[in-house]
């Protein structure tokens, strides 16, 4: 899925703005003036077409995440975990750490 503006495609064919889409567990929607992506593995990222993104995770993930989004099991001490698993103090270098 990529998301410009309001413009957002996947897999290279444009979703018009209103419009729902759902194919093999992935769904969009436009939830007011926000445009959600879904995915059938309990992860749904929400953007304002600006600034603003939310990511919720089904409970049913609890702990088993990581990445950007942490590891959702509420200690703070693990949310800047890199993907060798070690910890930085330091969001910077835990973002730079994901760069792809």
């Amino acid at each position: 899925v990529v998301a410009q503006g309001w413009n957002v495609s996947v897999n290279g064919a444009m979703v018009p703005k209103g419009h729902p889409y759902l194919h093999k567990g992935l769904g969009v929607t436009w939830p007011g003036d926000w445009v959600a992506v879904a995915s059938s593995l309990g992860v749904r990222v929400a953007w304002d077409g600006h600034l603003a993104v939310t990511v919720t995770a089904e409970p049913e993930l609890r702990g088993g995440t990581w990445g950007l989004c942490g590891t959702y099991t509420d200690d703070p001490t693990d949310d800047f975990m890199r993907p060798d698993g070690d910890i930085t103090p330091f969001a910077a270098a835990f973002g730079n750490a994901w760069k792809v």
